[in-house]
């Protein structure tokens, strides 16, 4: 597509067309001559700006879920607090609970990421991540 027209709704239905490239007309005719080129080696050429403007009308996918996600936020804060070196009695003072509430929450993150240790746990949560 060689157009003076560089907005968003002229772009996107070049784009559903077929379009193989979107050079505005104020490209220079070398430029022209090696887009033609690209596309033969099966490129797709366009100024950065318009590529900007191509990838900005593709609805953005949220980030696949991490094993972290499973968990509630204070299950999160419980196993970061783990993760940092605190004993259940001092993740139980940080964040204001009981040891008991600590336990719990240890026992339903076992349970979310099918783990039996802190140790796993960390790696699963955290360590995947990476």
């Amino acid at each position: 597509m060689l157009t003076v027209f560089d907005d968003n709704d002229k772009v996107f239905q070049a784009v559903c067309a077929g379009a193989s490239g979107y050079l505005l007309k104020r490209t220079s005719p070398v430029k022209i001559l090696e887009a033609i080129e690209d596309i033969y080696n099966g490129g797709a050429p366009m100024r950065s700006s318009i590529a900007r403007k191509v990838l900005e009308l593709f609805p953005r996918q949220p980030a696949a879920n991490t094993d972290l996600d499973l968990l509630t936020p204070r299950e999160q804060a419980v196993l970061r607090s783990l993760a940092a070196g605190n004993s259940y009695k001092m993740v139980a003072g940080e964040l204001g609970i009981s040891i008991e509430t600590v336990r719990t929450h240890i026992k339903r993150i076992y349970e979310k990421l099918h783990v039996h240790s802190v140790a796993e746990a960390i790696a699963k949560a955290f360590l995947k991540q990476a």
